[in-house]
């Protein structure tokens, strides 16, 4: 399926079998290159927490296989950012700018790949955030991301969702020949991007957010 223009589309991110995050965005584009999706800032999201309102970063990973979560309204504060999902890849590519609207860089999220589900009212994209990640810079030099988050999760594997960091490491590997080529989507595609000024900003979620992760076959 794709997705038209300026439709509303939920990237959620599953944990294992639970709900860690939704974000509303709206559909730049939708074509053989990929889905291209614009989040804007002060748009409204949940997030998974513990009952006492920490998030997973807020502890060791030890301590929050063992807690009880919920999912808790926010905002997002940033600026708008663009996110890249190529068809058939383990990965997003996020672009990142500053309050003026200045690209500042390319984040690369590594995720098993993108489940779109589109249930009529309301359509998304589900994807299992593999934590490891690469950050780019304008100049296309790059680093490794939370390397020791990804190790320290790693070390439960009852509790955690990854489960081949070798498969992980190696598309983060692939995307580096990319990048350091300065192929797409990081030859300065959408670098000076601006969204349509008409797109409202959501303020809720719709209906149906919440629905079971799409399956994976």
């Amino acid at each position: 399926m794709r997705y038209a223009p300026g439709r509303e589309v939920l990237y959620r991110n599953i944990d294992g079998p639970r709900l860690a995050s939704v974000r509303p965005c709206r559909v730049v584009s939708d074509d053989d290159r990929g889905l291209l999706l614009w989040l804007a800032r002060g748009s409204a999201v949940v997030i998974e927490v513990a009952e006492d309102g920490r998030g997973i970063r807020d502890m060791p990973f030890s301590e929050w296989t063992g807690l009880r979560t919920r999912l808790a309204a926010d905002t997002w504060q940033g600026p708008g950012l663009l996110k890249f999902i190529p068809p058939d890849a383990d990965h997003s590519v996020w672009l990142f700018r500053d309050d003026q609207g200045a690209f500042t860089g390319w984040y690369v999220n590594l995720e098993e790949r993108a489940i779109r589900w589109d249930d009529g009212g309301v359509a998304g994209v589900d994807v299992i955030d593999q934590d490891l990640d690469l950050v780019v810079a304008p100049d296309r030099t790059w680093k490794w991301k939370d390397e020791d988050e990804f190790t320290e999760r790693l070390a439960f594997p009852d509790h955690y969702w990854v489960h081949d960091a070798a498969a992980v490491r190696a598309e983060g590997l692939r995307v580096i020949k990319t990048i350091e080529a300065g192929d797409f989507p990081f030859d300065g595609t959408w670098t000076s991007y601006d969204p349509d000024p008409s797109w409202p900003v959501p303020t809720s979620l719709p209906p149906g957010w919440d629905r079971p992760a799409a399956p994976r076959v």
